[in-house]
């Protein structure tokens, strides 16, 4: 693209910029005939341009004050502005004592403190409450936009439609000392009193962004290690999950879900009809009824059962052999979390529900606590990820009715394990379209307590495609 269309384009998102300070904000100040705005750079990706007295600057260095970010940043619905840069703007005097991360601003007749990470700013000794608190980014400290109209008598102007601060600062004029009194007894005539300055515009207030967004995502080759798979390949695997944002009682909270379905084979190498009992390769399991014979202890076929030493004190068998299938997995946990720090970090409880579709295995459930951090989909590419321990995980197995099975025939026994879910991925906007990819690692590790046949695990990376509303 040349220079001349841009060119064209600067000057008419200045003029756009300049305009919108007039309506809002007062009548700008004049400016010699065809002078336009003084512009500096050009503003990098994802940061908000600042007009300051009809000074277009960005972030990047230039000749209006080297080695200062210039620009603004939203951040969670709060506009913050660069300290140093736009306090040395109106002359004040900044300094920084890192070991409190404490910014003290002075200039006759102001004094500002601000401490990063602290909620609240020191105006001539007067402390007052902040929505959100100083941060640092990229290394500058940034502060709330408010802090300038409240700190040095600034009018400030959010313009959402243009994405734009307009930041106006007059100094105060200070008015001369009279002149000395004349040796004539004509008396000396006071001049009247400088007009006070209007009262300082309170700042603006975004509203604060919630996020609420479904994603769908494709298990890339699960792997499957249990008492059916030695760490068989998954196939035909998803999940979908979703999550959204709660503003009450003066707290922000989160309710997230993930759902998950992983489809594994399981292999066998004999036929389970046919055979005769106690022979080789048969079964001791086979439609439904236990059978007498010992299982080859070389075949997948082979499985340990549910309570094998319960089974094992029977009749000496803790195996049944299993004919080859596809077994299913489905699990649902459910979060909901408290925010303890920004951006979108939480802590919470949880619950998960497990479901299998083979020999007989009871539906499972228990309860369970940890972390989680919430993707930022107001950011063009963030980080998420979760990890959460549910220390009982159980369920009531009922062992098939048969004789060979003696007094444990029908009867009932608790299937339980302690289970650690994780998560870690990013996602990256697809514009404006609402739209963004995700992609991710995730698993799960479950550890046998009660009558569990074996440890259990499962993970896969996974890529998807979601919604943002």
């Amino acid at each position: 693209m040349n220079a001349f269309p841009r060119a064209i384009r600067s000057w008419f998102a200045v003029a756009a910029a300049v305009f919108a300070a007039a309506a809002v904000g007062g009548t700008a100040s004049a400016q010699p005939a065809g002078e336009l705005p003084a512009q500096f750079g050009s503003p990098p990706s994802g940061d908000v341009p600042i007009l300051f007295n009809d000074h277009h600057i960005y972030a990047k260095p230039d000749q209006l004050k080297q080695s200062r970010v210039l620009a603004a940043i939203v951040k969670n619905g709060t506009v913050l502005v660069p300290l140093r840069s736009l306090f040395e703007q109106t002359g004040a005097t900044v300094s920084f004592d890192g070991s409190t991360k404490t910014v003290d601003v002075a200039k006759p007749g102001a004094d500002v403190k601000v401490t990063v990470g602290k909620p609240w700013v020191v105006v001539n000794g007067e402390e007052r409450p902040l929505d959100v608190p100083p941060e640092i980014d990229n290394g500058f400290v940034f502060v709330p936009l408010r802090v300038l109209s409240e700190g040095m008598g600034a009018y400030v102007q959010w313009v959402p439609e243009k994405r734009l601060v307009v930041i106006r600062y007059v100094e105060a004029q200070v008015a001369p000392p009279p002149p000395p009194p004349a040796p004539s007894p004509v008396p000396i005539v006071t001049p009247p009193p400088l007009p006070s300055a209007p009262p300082p515009a309170p700042a603006p207030k975004v509203t604060p962004v919630n996020e609420k967004f479904l994603v769908a995502d494709y298990l890339i080759s699960p792997k499957v290690y249990n008492e059916l798979s030695p760490g068989n390949t998954a196939h035909s695997s998803y999940k979908v999950s979703g999550a959204v944002e709660i503003p009450a009682f003066g707290e922000n909270w989160a309710l997230s879900a993930s759902y998950r379905h992983v489809l594994y084979p399981h292999y066998s190498n004999f036929a389970t009809s046919g055979c005769t009992p106690g022979s080789a390769g048969c079964g001791t399991f086979t439609g439904g009824a236990f059978e007498s014979g010992a299982c080859p202890s070389n075949d997948q076929g082979c499985v340990t059962t549910v309570g094998a030493g319960n089974v094992e004190g029977v009749n000496g068998l803790g195996q049944i052999y299993v004919a080859a299938f596809n077994a299913a997995e489905n699990d649902l946990d459910v979060h909901f979390g408290i925010r303890v720090f920004n951006p979108r970090f939480y802590v919470g409880l949880a619950g998960l529900f497990k479901n299998y579709n083979y020999l007989g295995y009871p539906n499972l459930a228990g309860i369970g606590f940890g972390v989680e951090k919430l993707p930022d989909l107001d950011e063009p590419f963030s980080l998420y990820g979760s990890a959460y321990y549910y220390p009982n995980v159980a369920g009531k197995y009922t062992y098939p009715s048969t004789p060979y099975l003696g007094a444990l025939s029908g009867s009932q026994i608790t299937l339980s394990y302690s289970v650690w879910k994780y998560d870690l991925g990013g996602s990256y906007n697809l514009g404006n379209t609402g739209a963004f990819l995700d992609l991710g690692y995730g698993g799960e590790h479950a550890t046998g307590k009660q009558n569990a046949p074996s440890n259990t695990s499962v993970n896969a990376p996974y890529a998807g495609v979601g919604l943002h509303f």
